[in-house]
């Protein structure tokens, strides 16, 4: 209780409120990119809390959200392979694929698990020797890190039957797109958890090659508050960097045997985002020397065609060019019981954050 009294202090809050509003004379657009962001900034209304002069983003940050929807078409394909179990922790089973998806072909009888951690998905692997277990491995350098070491414990143990499906991504790629494509930016809340696998030297090149500053931020509305005030000083006296506001849980190195595993067992490759499309060196594939564990490489299937579905506008979301309101099927059509798109389907989903909490 006392960590969350810390970091939940109003009075703390309503200083940085007031500091900001201070500091602040620009007009600026400062955007999260983490989905855990920005549940935390509609959850708690920080955007109440902030000068008209500074207004808030939500980016590519949801895992979930910018993945394919050929990526969920191929994992249901698979399911419906007799042979083939699949694990997948649970915010994916409800994402819609082209015509299906996996909470809808486990209720017509394919072997679909959730699991709370790739151990779990290992042990499934070596109680079904018979069968081909198969993880649905999707996220940012967070969870990355938990399916290389997956890999590495199958390939040890001879685990013949354990498949990794990679989407896993990096986000400095999609950081600098968004640059790249006009999108109106001027400092990023950078993700805590991302941060403490990769360190902050991730994102050097954004301030040294854009001239806008990172500022790695917790989730607590104090953390939250302070990192703005960190990025509106920068913004105010010209001086864009990296800076770390999390410090009780990012270190500047990162974790470094995570790094490690990383680099043994993923190396780039270009990948598809929504919203960004295909996106150079911005994903992770399975090196040749683990792909006995490549599900795309072991696993032959026929994957129906992608069908997006229309009227929806999570693409421009995830870019901070829309909101979730400017959704004409938003809180309608599109609710968290029936969703039409992923930005919907996630705990860390802008439309699922504005649902629950800015409707």
């Amino acid at each position: 209780m006392k960590y969350i009294d810390e970091y939940r202090d109003k009075e703390l809050v309503r200083l940085f409120a007031e500091e900001i509003k201070k500091t602040s004379t620009k007009h600026v657009k400062l955007m999260e990119v983490c989905g855990g962001h920005t549940m935390s900034i509609q959850k708690f209304g920080i955007p109440d809390l902030l000068p008209p002069s500074v207004e808030l983003i939500s980016g590519p940050g949801c895992p979930v959200c910018v993945t394919s929807r050929g990526y969920i078409d191929r994992a249901i394909a698979y399911c419906r392979l007799s042979n083939v179990i699949i694990t997948t922790y649970g915010d994916l089973i409800r994402v819609p694929g082209s015509t299906s998806s996996l909470e809808k072909e486990r209720a017509l009888g394919a072997d679909i698990r959730i699991v709370y951690s790739i151990l779990d998905a290992l042990m499934v692997a070596k109680e079904n020797r018979s069968k081909k277990v198969v993880f649905l491995g999707i996220g940012f350098e967070t969870t990355a890190p938990g399916s290389a070491a997956a890999i590495i414990k199958a390939s040890m143990a001879g685990l013949r039957n354990f498949y990794v499906y990679s989407a896993h991504k990096v986000m400095p790629p999609a950081m600098e797109a968004l640059i790249d494509e006009g999108v109106q930016i001027n400092g990023y809340l950078g993700p805590g958890h991302v941060s403490t696998i990769t360190g902050e030297k991730i994102y050097y090149g954004i301030p040294k090659k854009y001239g806008l500053g990172v500022v790695i931020s917790g989730f607590e509305p104090v953390d939250i508050m302070q990192s703005i005030l960190m990025l509106v000083q920068q913004i105010e006296n010209n001086q864009p960097k990296v800076e770390i506001q999390y410090t009780r849980v990012v270190k500047p190195e990162g974790n470094i045997k995570a790094q490690q595993m990383l680099e043994e067992v993923f190396e780039p490759r270009d990948d598809w985002w929504r919203g960004l499309g295909i996106l150079k060196d911005s994903g992770l594939k399975i090196r040749e020397n683990y792909q006995t564990h490549d599900a795309e490489k072991m696993i032959e299937v026929q994957v129906e065609k992608t069908i997006e579905p229309k009227g929806c506008i999570c693409g421009p979301i995830l870019k901070g060019l829309k909101k979730p309101k400017d959704c004409q099927l938003f809180g309608t059509v599109c609710t968290p019981s029936d969703p039409v798109g992923a930005c919907m389907v996630s705990s860390e989903g802008s439309c699922a954050a504005y649902y629950m909490y800015n409707r």
